[in-house]
Order: structure tokens, then C-alpha cells, then sequence
């Protein structure tokens, strides 16, 4: 085992946005964060993974910087930052910073210098490129909707920007810019930062051929991820920075890679690679969507849980670590997503839990998860506060392609405003988020799901969560341990086994609001077996006294983890 800080840790990762306002204005802080802390550890947290806190005007909600050395004022000073990396440090804990590498702001000292003329020293730092025809130079569409080309009247050329025109694409063949991104990061780490998580880091090298891409049926753009994404040369930049500025090893290096499931995920992972720590992948980000945005499909166990999450988990060591995680802000909320947000909330919450923190990798635990939020069903359209929202309305409904009721219908099952709602710290005005009115409306169950609620509650969310965390510390075996899937076949239970050092541990879980039932493998021996956690009460009918065939009839998003003893 290559035993490291980052792999036996629990992350928590903070839409700082939303999770604690201090000052009154709206917006959650650092130095809300920092009151938070003891809450965290509380929990059993080790690190704290948090959303871009650089200068932004925030037409992108901070990924969009505009001086990487310094913090977005909403939430407050290096000063704070500073204090914020103290205490961690006191807590013995540790800090992610999300840095966004692949654009800046168009407001950034570079791309307003380098939007001044075509011979200017910063021009090279940013994709320009002459129009084509009278228009841009091909037919790209940007992730956000629209032509991922935007004219710039000043110099009579387009810039290349994947994401909204505010946020132009960096040159990474610039020597000098690379140089200039290395510096900063050297910058936080002088400052404490203990890892970091690159954003869209898979999207830095670029064709410069800039060809035309495939339109698909009903789209307006090309499909240019091809294009973008997973090119050659983005290994030899992250090889670079990791030369360079990561070279002690003490650092966790995260990268977002769209396009990378555990089949491939060892070209930036693997060990002899010398790139990426571990990869944000998206795998479990579009389960249950339907074709159409506003239709929901039905989870399969199989396809959609088993071959994803034990995908990862059967990958040799040499291939990389990976972050458990189900949500993010780029995402849903979990429980709406994957469990049930109404009847079995309680019961789905814990079950998708108990698989997260029992499987082997880093958890990264979304803020809110841990206490059930959901998605903000009651949301009207103009509560919605994604950049993206307004360029796709103008593309679908105002053209009529999809009616003005199913695009908000798709909103409530899609949107990723919807995993950035208020912080529920308890049931007084605005969530006991903010004194004020918030910069996105607080989901509206927040009366009866919050901290304040589930601290006092035995039977919690929360509590089941702090349990959780405190039995994965307890037992390497759930971090380091091996992994065997059990009854791959069964469409309504997913199980399996985790063993180190001749403790080995049983998990079993009802995906499903339905009754089931489960029999456990002849050669498992169940005798004396002692169970460690369950998100239900245990009756006597499964006090283990004997070996064999034993099946168990398992109640809807019903999960339990066996220590198993006298194993064969």
C-alpha cells in the first residue's frame, strides 16, 4: 500500500457561495466557513475542498478570475483566507483550493491587455483567430450554449472561449503563460494550501486546425469535444506543472476530466504517469435523465450503479486513486438524483451513504448531502441563477423547440442551480444562512430538513453520516482494502465485500423504494457476524447463528455493513 495523507482522508467540499454568510450581505464568506469549522470536524471531515474564492466578477459564479492572487470580495481578504488556513491547520485538517486554469475572466489584466492589438506581449496568452466567410472560424458551440467564437471589434478577430464569452480560452502554448500560471500556484502553496483540483484541466491543449465539427440532429453548433478534450499535448502540460512546482510530493493534485471513466482514467492517473492524483470524472453525474431534460428514466442497477462505481473500484492500484463523490456544483443533489427526495428521503440519503463511504477511494462529501437536501423543486424561472440558463431559454424555448413549461420541468431535474441553494443550518428566516435576503432563493423544505433538526435527532441523516466516517476510520480495510462484487446480476441489490489483512467486510444495499430480497452466498459465512451500521432497525430474524444459504428480506433503500468473522 502507497499510504498518503489524501487517500485515509474525508473530504467536504464548500460552495462558499452558500454555506455561511457572516456580514449580512447575502453571500457566504470565509469567514462564515471559518464558524463552520467546528461543525466539520465535528463530523469527521479532514479536508475542506472549496470552489474558486479567487477576484471574479462572477458571470460564471468564480470561475471566471480576474486576478488569481487575490479573493473574490464577496467573501473577503487574504487576511481571512490566511486565518481560514490557520485554524485548519490547528484542527489538523486540511484545505483544497479550486484554481481555473484553462480561462480567465475577460476582465483579467491579461485579456484586456491582450485584446489592445495583435502585436501586443499579452496577445498570445488567449486563441485568436480570423473569421471565416464573414463569420467565425468554424462552427464550435461553447458548452453554454451558442458559438464558441466571439468577435472582437477592436482587432476584427474572434477569441476561442468553450464556456460563456466572458470566460476566454488560456493559450497553453504560450511558454510565458505557463510560466505565469506555475508562479501563481506557487503563490497559494507559500500561503498553506495543502492540494488542488484544476479545473476542465483536460481542455488546455486545443486542434489548432480548428476543423469544422459533426452538427447532430436538432443542434445548432458543432460537437467539438473532440477537438478540445483529451488531446495528446495536455499530458506534456501536466507533466510540467507537476516537474515544476509540485516536485516534494506532499501536495494532492486533482483534476476535472470530462470524457474519463475508470476505463481510461489511468492516462492522467496512473502511477508511472507522474500527472494527476485522482480525476473528477462525471460518471454519476447524468443518471436517471431521460432524453428530453424534463423527463426523468429509471435508474439501472446494472448499467447506470454497478459498472460505474465497481468500474472504479476493480482498477489495479498502478492505474490511480479515485474521489467517491455522487455530487457537485456542476451537478444535482444526490438524493434527488439517485434515491428518493419525498417518502424514503431518510432511508435513500443513508443507503447512498453507506456505499459512498464503504467503497475504496477519497469520499468527497457535497455540502448539504450529508443532511439530505434536495433539489429545489418549487424553484420558478426567474429563482434560477445559472449563467447557462438564459443562452439555452433563447436556443429552445424562444424558437420553440421545447415549451416554456417543460424547459422549467427539466430545470427542477437538471439544473445545476440546484445543487447551490442555501446552506439549512436550522428552521429561522433564510436557513440561518444570512440575516438577509440570499443571492439564490433557500429551498423551501429547509424547515424541516436541517442541522439544527438532525443534531438532535439520533436517528438523522446526519448522525448516520458522523457514524459512518467514524467506522471508515476505524477500519483500513475500507479504505485500503480489496474489493469483490457480489451477485453482479441482481437488479435491485448492489453488495459486495472488503477485505485487508484478514478482516473482511460484508455491504449490502437496496438501490430501490421497494421491498427485495437478497441471498448471501453460500460460502460467506454469517456465524457471529457483527453488524456495524444499518439504516434500518434489526430485528432478531437475522442474528446470525449459523452457515448457509441465508436469504434476507431487505426493506425499501434498505443497507447494512457486516464485520464477518470465523471466514473460511
Amino acid at each position: 500500500m502507497d499510504k498518503k495523507w489524501w487517500k485515509e482522508a474525508v473530504a467536504y467540499q464548500v460552495y462558499v457561495r452558500s454555506f455561511k454568510d457572516s456580514n449580512g450581505d447575502g453571500v457566504g464568506d470565509l469567514k462564515g466557513l471559518i464558524s463552520k469549522l467546528d461543525y466539520l470536524k465535528n463530523l469527521g471531515i479532514d479536508v475542506l475542498y472549496l470552489n474558486p474564492i479567487n477576484t471574479s466578477p462572477n458571470y460564471d459564479n468564480g470561475y471566471d478570475i480576474s486576478n488569481f492572487e487575490d479573493i473574490m470580495q464577496e467573501f473577503g481578504t487574504l487576511d481571512d483566507f490566511d486565518e481560514l488556513i490557520r485554524e485548519l491547520h490547528k484542527k489538523n485538517m486540511k484545505l483544497i483550493m479550486d484554481i481555473v486554469i484553462n480561462h480567465t475572466s475577460h476582465e483579467h489584466p491579461w485579456f484586456i491587455e491582450s485584446r489592445k492589438s495583435k502585436d501586443n506581449p499579452y496577445r498570445d496568452y488567449y486563441i485568436w483567430h480570423p473569421g471565416y466567410n464573414g463569420g467565425p472560424p468554424n462552427n464550435w458551440g461553447s458548452f453554454f450554449g451558442g458559438s464558441a467564437w466571439e468577435y472582437d471589434e477592436n482587432s476584427g478577430e474572434y477569441y476561442l472561449h468553450l464556456f460563456s464569452k466572458q470566460q476566454p480560452d488560456l493559450n497553453w502554448k504560450s511558454i510565458k503563460l505557463r510560466e505565469d500560471i506555475k508562479k501563481m500556484i506557487k503563490f497559494w502553496i507559500n500561503r498553506g494550501v495543502d492540494g488542488f483540483r484544476m479545473d476542465a484541466i483536460n481542455h488546455l491543449a486545443k486542434d489548432f486546425t480548428f476543423p469544422d465539427a459533426e452538427i447532430e440532429e436538432g443542434k445548432a453548433y458543432g460537437n467539438f469535444i473532440k477537438y478540445v478534450q483529451n488531446l495528446p499535448e495536455v499530458h506534456e502540460y501536466i507533466r510540467e506543472i507537476r516537474e515544476d512546482v509540485f516536485k516534494d510530493g506532499y501536495h494532492v493534485v486533482i483534476g476535472e476530466t470530462g470524457g474519463i471513466s475508470y476505463h481510461n482514467a489511468s492516462i492522467y492517473t496512473g502511477t508511472s504517469r507522474k500527472e494527476l492524483d485522482m480525476t473528477f470524472h462525471f460518471d454519476m453525474n447524468g443518471i436517471g435523465f431521460g432524453k428530453n431534460s424534463w423527463e426523468k428514466r429509471p435508474i439501472d442497477l446494472i448499467a447506470d450503479i454497478k459498472e460505474k462505481m465497481s468500474g472504479w473500484q476493480r482498477r489495479d492500484e498502478s492505474e490511480g486513486w479515485c474521489p467517491l463523490f455522487y455530487s457537485n456544483h456542476d451537478s444535482t443533489r444526490t438524493v434527488s438524483r439517485l434515491g428518493s427526495d419525498n417518502e424514503y428521503l431518510n432511508e435513500s440519503a443513508k443507503m447512498l451513504a453507506l456505499l459512498q463511504l464503504t467503497q475504496k477511494g477519497t469520499p468527497f462529501i457535497y455540502y448539504g448531502d450529508e443532511i439530505g437536501m434536495t433539489n429545489a423543486k418549487e424553484f420558478s424561472l426567474e429563482d434560477f441563477r445559472d449563467i447557462a440558463i438564459a443562452t439555452r431559454y433563447r436556443e429552445l424555448v424562444e424558437t420553440k423547440l421545447v415549451s416554456e413549461e417543460n424547459f422549467l420541468k427539466g430545470l427542477h431535474i437538471t439544473s445545476r442551480d440546484n445543487s447551490r441553494t442555501p446552506m439549512q443550518w436550522d428552521s429561522s428566516d433564510n436557513s440561518g444562512f444570512s440575516c438577509t435576503k440570499p443571492w439564490i432563493k433557500v429551498n423551501s423544505n429547509y424547515k424541516y430538513i436541517n442541522v439544527e433538526q438532525q443534531l438532535q435527532d439520533k436517528d438523522s441523516i446526519l448522525n448516520f453520516y458522523k457514524n459512518l466516517i467514524s467506522i471508515r476510520k476505524a477500519h483500513p480495510a475500507f479504505i485500503y482494502g480489496s474489493f469483490k462484487e457480489l451477485n453482479h446480476e441482481h437488479k435491485e441489490v448492489y453488495s459486495y465485500l472488503r477485505e485487508l489483512e484478514g478482516k473482511c467486510f460484508l455491504v449490502i444495499a437496496n438501490f430501490f423504494g421497494k421491498t427485495t430480497t437478497y441471498k448471501i452466498p453460500h460460502n460467506i459465512v454469517m456465524k457471529e457476524a457483527e453488524l456495524l451500521i444499518s439504516n434500518y432497525e434489526i430485528g432478531e430474524d437475522v442474528e446470525f447463528d449459523y452457515t448457509g444459504d441465508l436469504e434476507l428480506k431487505l426493506e425499501p433503500y434498505e443497507s447494512r455493513a457486516y464485520l464477518l468473522k470465523n471466514q473460511p
